[in-house]
């Protein structure tokens, strides 16, 4: 914990942009001293969001070339992005070029010390993590690349920890899960890439269909299981939520009330009494941290049923970006003090709701 601490959010899209909103609003709980987000492109549109993340006391910086850029639109870059990086103990990349970011900048300016992170398109990038499930795996000064998984990931890998494994402590227990995930097309804030109608995806991974299985599947490789995985994917003409249909079969039978005990007792996982998206995502807009709920999954209870005593069945609501921001935050948190970090996290407890 000595000397000062700095973290380092490369990108201000959908995830970059509320991720530097946490860390500066909750970076003396995190154990920070500063927070600095790396721009790349000097737009008039984007000009509000900038003044707005340099007001809560993060520093920007960006390239020399686009410097001057951004001074006609009256923002001041403080430093490059070079400079950025080797000030860093966290880089949170936040962009799709992750991996192309490690190749051709962060491994020239490894230290051996700084943690890189990426988020869940970045496959290969290091080692996949997601929050309260695979925490044990994380080896300080041993693991210094980690891909954050993606959102829809999260939420499988939540509700095997969760339901199948009744919170890690029964790993044995679990079987085999199926999913369905129902992509929202785009995100509120984006303009592009809406659909009209329905678009199926297809099956690219031989083993696990897409790669939401393949990738919870390596998530819990990391802690030495070989789980029985598989995903399918089809995109909604939505822009509120994803749903993921799952159907998760156990070793051995169980209650409908034990399970509903291993949800109660997981505090990132939020049931709810409501079933449509748009009154779930209403809930993030009102009470949540930028509007995201940080719970991991949302699970109207509802739609939960158990056949046979082993085969549990329901759908599911991935809380946006909200638990790939939790988990941004929690290895950040970790790569400055990993021994406390987890204390640390209670800073965003208000916001990882257990009743949506």
């Amino acid at each position: 914990m000595e000397g000062r601490k700095i973290a380092l959010v490369v990108g201000t899209g959908t995830i970059g942009e509320p991720l530097i909103g946490l860390l500066s609003s909750m970076k003396k709980d995190l154990g920070l001293d500063e927070v600095i987000f790396h721009k790349r492109t000097p737009l008039l549109i984007d000009r509000s969001k900038v003044v707005s993340l340099l007001a809560m006391g993060a520093k920007m910086a960006a390239e020399p070339e686009f410097m001057d850029g951004f001074s006609e639109l009256g923002i001041k870059a403080e430093l490059t992005g070079e400079e950025a990086i080797r000030q860093a103990d966290v880089v949170i990349d936040c962009t799709p070029a992750g991996n192309e970011n490690k190749e051709a900048r962060y491994s020239k300016v490894d230290d051996g010390k700084k943690v890189f992170l990426a988020q869940g398109s970045e496959f290969g990038f290091g080692k996949m993590y997601a929050r309260g499930v695979n925490d044990s795996a994380l080896i300080h000064g041993e693991d210094r690349f980690l891909q954050v998984v993606s959102c829809n990931t999260h939420n499988i890998a939540v509700l095997i920890h969760t339901i199948g494994m009744d919170n890690g402590n029964s790993p044995e227990d679990f079987a085999e899960g199926r999913f369905v995930c129902m992509r929202r097309a785009n995100d509120i804030s984006q303009d592009k890439k809406f659909i009209a109608s329905p678009q199926a995806g297809t099956h690219a991974d031989p083993e696990f269909g897409t790669h939401h299985a393949r990738d919870a599947h390596q998530l819990f490789e990391t802690m030495g299981m070989d789980l029985d995985l598989f995903s399918s994917a089809v995109k909604l003409n939505t822009q509120y939520m994803h749903t993921i249909w799952f159907q998760i079969k156990l070793r051995k039978s169980t209650t409908r009330e034990k399970l509903l005990a291993s949800i109660d007792a997981n505090r990132r996982v939020a049931i709810t009494h409501k079933t449509s998206a748009n009154s779930v995502f209403s809930f993030g807009r009102d009470h949540g941290h930028y509007g995201r709920i940080l719970s991991q999954t949302v699970i109207p209870i509802a739609s939960m049923m158990l056949r046979r005593g082993t085969e549990v069945t329901g759908f599911c609501y991935t809380p946006q970006d909200g638990n790939s921001l939790l988990s941004s935050l929690a290895a950040t948190a970790w790569a400055i003090d990993p021994e406390g970090y987890d204390k640390r996290m209670d800073c965003v407890r208000p916001f990882m709701f257990q009743e949506v």
